[in-house]
């Protein structure tokens, strides 16, 4: 023991006393003890460690005592504690003679240069006599595991290209751009109406570049308070103000390294902060908040709004060179009214997740149904509609949406209903008695025909969407497409 000079002779007698009794309590309530000196070479074992020879494959003690430590127990540690002369306190060791819970003590002469260690076992077969504290660990590790699962996966892009549903010419241009954009690391600026999928958008894009194994972070700018924007952003650095986190905290830069950031509601972004994200943009490098080191990061960028950055540019409200810099690969989503032939296929979609998250069986909706919801609107597009059919689903007493479902729905909501536009008829005759004289079942075929030509346009060619505007079974539709083919 080291003995200590400031200490009165009665003082340094108590601290004497203290050690010799610590060194009494390990050896006599420990399962094992050992010395070594500053040679690593083993030079006492008390009684209890004796035990442990046979299984360390030793059959009397002089065959221990006197070799090194390494060569006498394996996967020590004792080494380093004589190395470092630092403690290792609570340490689990395995070897022949089964699974230890281990303390390892350097000890220091006068002059404090360490002379030797001490190893003591402080418990043998911790399988059960840690149990509770093992089980304790496991279930925190699980924890642990399954927090880390979940946050990737919320990372995890939901959505693909194939997730924006529609085969109408504007759906099938946005998918073509979106592609397109997804092959370069260029930013990405996607430009249309609120509830039109731009996010969904974003994602797809994510999922098919070749980023998709990262990533995806999006923040919604207009959801955030202007006064923790630059904090969401840039990230905080260790007690960079009063209440702030001491280990710091990473921004949404940082967390979508290597991978897509999503700037949502772009054109919300505080004049005072856009310089700043200006510079994170060509510079590849953000500064934490209250840090004056700069950390570099690698995100590709896709930003989305739904206001005119144009207009914002020109009333100084939107900074030209953010603008310039975002606005290299735009992406205009055209809104619902603009694609009307997709409605019935994304009425399709929309009404198996609504029947999937509620538990229930899966909705029909009438062609009556269909036709009104291809004549409304929709200021607030596939949102708007998806609650409109969410609000008809939970009241209809069957399975069936029904034209009067949707008029309820509407009428509630303040919504002005348009009327559905009639069914395209052709002209059963033309000019003259003969051309109305032919055979019924000659013209029925004919309008027949006609009709199916019709709902296969206004379907964007979605075959089960055709077959319920006409209100046939998709069988049927099959039977007469090979019938007309």
């Amino acid at each position: 023991m080291t003995s200590n000079p400031s200490l009165p002779l009665d003082g340094q007698r108590i601290l004497e006393l203290a050690a010799r009794s610590m060194f009494e309590l390990f050896a006599n309530a420990s399962e094992g003890m050992l010395l070594v000196d500053r040679d690593a070479r083993v030079v006492w074992i008390n009684d209890q460690y004796k035990r442990f020879l046979p299984a360390l494959g030793f059959q009397r003690v002089e065959d221990f005592v006197g070799h090194p430590v390494s060569d006498v127990v394996h996967n020590t540690q004792m080494h380093r504690v004589l190395e470092t002369g630092k403690p290792i306190l609570i340490d689990l060791l395995s070897n022949k003679a089964g699974t230890f819970v281990v303390s390892r003590i350097p000890l220091r002469d006068e002059d404090g240069t360490v002379i030797g260690a001490l190893g003591i076992v402080l418990f043998d077969h911790p399988e059960t006599t840690l149990q509770p504290l093992i089980h304790k660990f496991a279930a925190l590790q699980r924890d642990l595991d399954d927090a880390r699962r979940e946050l990737a996966t919320q990372r995890r892009t939901k959505y693909t290209l194939a997730s924006f549903v529609g085969s109408s010419p504007a759906a099938v241009e946005v998918k073509r751009q979106a592609r397109k954009a997804a092959q370069s690391s260029s930013p990405v600026l996607l430009l249309g109406e609120t509830g039109t999928g731009k996010e969904l958008l974003a994602q797809a894009i994510h999922a098919a570049s070749a980023r998709a194994r990262a990533a995806f972070v999006s923040i919604n700018i207009a959801a955030v308070p202007d006064t923790l924007l630059e904090a969401e952003f840039f990230g905080v650095a260790p007690g960079a103000y009063t209440g702030a986190d001491r280990k710091g905290r990473d921004g949404k830069f940082k967390l979508a390294d290597g991978g897509t950031l999503f700037l949502d509601e772009i054109g919300d972004m505080p004049l005072a902060l856009q310089p700043k994200l200006l510079r994170a943009l060509q510079e590849g490098e953000i500064e934490p908040l209250g840090s004056n080191k700069v950390v570099p990061f690698d995100a590709r960028v896709i930003a989305a709004t739904s206001r005119d950055l144009a207009a914002l540019v020109r009333e100084g409200k939107f900074r030209e060179d953010l603008y310039y810099r975002l606005n290299v690969l735009p992406i205009k989503v055209p809104p619902l009214r603009e694609r009307r032939a997709d409605l019935p296929a994304l009425a399709e979609v929309l009404i198996e997740d609504i029947a999937m998250r509620n538990g229930t069986a899966h909705y029909d909706v009438s062609a009556d149904a269909l036709a009104m919801l291809s004549a409304q609107s929709w200021r607030g597009n596939i949102r708007e509609l998806r609650n409109v059919l969410e609000q008809a689903a939970m009241r209809t007493e069957t399975q069936r949406i029904e034209e009067q479902d949707l008029e309820q729905v509407l009428r509630e909501a303040g919504i002005e209903r348009v009327p559905p536009a009639p069914a395209p008829l052709q002209r059963i005759a033309t000019e003259g008695k003969a051309e109305i004289l032919r055979p019924l079942a000659e013209q029925v075929a004919e309008v027949e025909r006609q009709a199916i030509q019709a709902a296969m346009e206004a379907t964007g060619g979605n075959k089960l969407a055709a077959a319920r505007l006409l209100g046939i079974s998709r069988a049927k539709l099959y039977e007469r497409l090979e019938v007309t083919a």
